[in-house]
């Protein structure tokens, strides 16, 4: 050690602390790159050379492992900036910049804090006093080229991810029903049951139009949905839970089921406390390649699929889409617009005889200024029959065909299901006769492992019987669904639509799915009478003036006038 570096030490340096802080940025690092964690610790070496003997000298490699980018889950740089700011270290040694931040933020918050303390810094190159303005400005400088160095090498690897994201070859997680091929391209499942699952899924949403209604239909049924693990000690493998809302919307959302490669669709930005916050990234500015795998649906019914989603999320918002069928008495609930404002109206119900009749009401411009009042509300009553008769007059010539169709759908529905479910109760047959291998395969004096198979071998007994109980009870139920005299009955009554559109089992709720395949909106507007705009599915219209209900004092008698018999 020259004598200048001496000369910059002092006695009340050396009466403090010396710390010398070791770091490496990852685990990977710290088992590969030994020789650059000796060196660290060899500085020790160059503090016994400067004065500090070895029991004043304090190690903190607490933080091996630890990227140096931010100091919020480091505690040991934590722990080197309090000892610091109390004045309790006479020096800090670190094998370069880059051990002790590659942020500037934590890097001169250090030189401040150890300039207004009189600490030294050294590292490999030399010992620099920070109180002393060209030492400072130097320590600055090599800080910045720490945190430039950092931002070059994401750089670098983050446009070698982005060149083969934008040739489709970058090898990502892929959804349950995806797997990773020899060659790692993306192929179907080769697992038959994820495969139905994930069919049956798609068809259960084209027909209902509704996530929720998607998970409501699974769990009726006792259906079961895969999930791959990400994470644990069993991360890669298949398990089966109950589907979750969340997940339904996952699914949906996710081009790879479309067979299209996407990637950027969040972005990811550090907070102030060393965590990450992840925000939805616009689809405009995704990388989307599509037909680069096989798929389970079409590019085509993923759009649509996004369109009803984005469709039900509009009920609840000011624009005028409508949501979807409710089950509540309002035959036009979502689908009516105010023909005063524009736009959608909602629905009130009062009790009138012992019945919920609806009102259609708009106050949505009154509220947004201030006002008091609506801007119209609509009897529905009246309404909601008059546009059932014009679906009656529009349906008549298709009703027929609409049963057929009907029937071939509830059949399909419940083989679908049914063959669900006997592959679920195969598979834990097959996993049963596993076990039971194992378990004959194991020297019999060697309990401690046979116990362990034993008990596998019976709980996977247990789980066959759980799943043909479950597989019995619900085919007993689907085959309660519809039965000979019940499939007559729906037979006569979907040849005569009106019949069966009068009829008092016919639930609002499919009503309103009826409606919707013919009729897209209907304006109101409120005036001497009520005119009524209908616009059909494909673009054709159709008024009408309904006259506006009485009031209740118009069929009253005069007050003192007896009504004769």
């Amino acid at each position: 050690m020259n004598s200048e570096a001496h000369q910059k030490i002092t006695a009340a340096h050396l009466s403090r602390m010396a710390y010398l802080y070791v770091r490496q940025s990852t685990l990977r690092q710290v088992f590969e790159n030994t020789e650059s964690t000796k060196r660290q610790y060899a500085l020790r070496d160059r503090a016994v050379a400067l004065g500090w003997p070895l029991d004043r000298i304090v190690v903190i490699d607490s933080d091996l492992g630890q990227s140096g980018a931010s100091a919020a889950d480091r505690e040991g740089f934590q722990r080197l900036v309090t000892e610091v700011s109390l004045g309790r270290v006479g020096i800090v040694l670190g094998l370069e910049v880059s051990r002790l931040a590659r942020n500037n933020t934590d890097w001169h918050r250090l030189l401040e804090l150890c300039a207004l303390g009189d600490t030294l810094i050294l590292d490999e190159d030399g010992l620099y006093d920070p109180a002393h303005f060209n030492h400072r400005l130097l320590l600055g400088l090599k800080g910045t080229m720490s945190e430039a160095e950092l931002h070059v090498l994401r750089a670098r690897l983050r446009g070698g991810i982005l060149s083969r994201a934008r040739r489709g070859e970058l090898k990502q997680m892929v959804p349950v029903g995806f797997v990773h091929d020899v060659r790692d391209c993306v192929i179907l499942d080769p697992d038959a049951q994820v495969q139905a699952a994930v069919r049956l899924f798609f068809d259960t949403f084209r027909r209902t139009g509704s996530c929720l209604a998607v998970v409501k239909e699974f769990h009726a049924k006792d259906l079961l949905f895969p999930r791959r693990l990400r994470s644990g000690a069993h991360k890669g493998e298949l398990v089966w839970t109950e589907l979750l809302h969340c997940r339904a919307r996952q699914i949906i959302h996710n081009p790879r089921y479309a067979g299209a490669f996407v990637f950027g669709r969040t972005k990811n930005r550090r907070l102030p406390n060393g965590k990450y916050s992840s925000r939805q990234v616009p689809s405009e500015d995704w990388i989307l390649l599509r037909d680069t795998h096989p798929g389970y649906i079409s590019w085509e019914d993923y759009l649509s699929n996004l369109e009803r989603v984005k469709g039900n999320a509009l009920a609840w918002s000011s624009e005028r889409h409508h949501g979807p069928a409710r089950e509540g008495p309002a035959l036009l609930q979502g689908l009516v617009i105010c023909g005063a404002c524009g736009e959608r109206m909602s629905v009130r119900y009062h009790s009138h005889r012992k019945a919920e009749i609806p009102s259609y009401w708009c106050g949505r411009r009154p509220m947004h200024r201030g006002e008091i009042g609506l801007c119209q509300t609509i009897h529905g009553g009246a309404l909601d029959a008059a546009i059932g008769e014009i679906l009656i007059e529009a349906m008549t010539p298709l009703s027929i065909e609409v049963a057929l169709g009907v029937q071939q759908e509830l059949a399909t529905r419940q083989e679908e299901a049914d063959r669900l479910r006997r592959q679920h109760v195969e598979r834990a047959k097959y996993e049963a006769e596993l076990a039971q291998r194992r378990f004959l395969k194991v020297d019999p004096d060697n309990r401690l492992v046979a116990d362990v198979l034993e008990a596998d071998w019976n709980a996977k007994l247990r789980a066959i019987a759980a799943a043909q109980e479950a597989y019995d009870k619900s085919a007993a139920a689907d085959v309660s669904v519809v039965n000979d005299t019940e499939r007559a009955e729906l037979m006569a009554l979907a040849s005569d639509f009106p019949r069966l559109w009068r009829d008092p089992r016919t639930k609002m709720k499919d009503k309103k799915r009826m409606l919707r395949l013919l009729i897209d909106d209907v304006t109101l507007t409120k005036g001497d009478t009520v005119h009524v705009d209908i616009r059909f599915v494909g673009g054709a219209t159709r008024s009408l003036d309904l006259p506006l209900p009485k009031s209740c004092w118009c069929g009253r008698p005069p007050h003192g006038i007896d009504v004769a018999e």
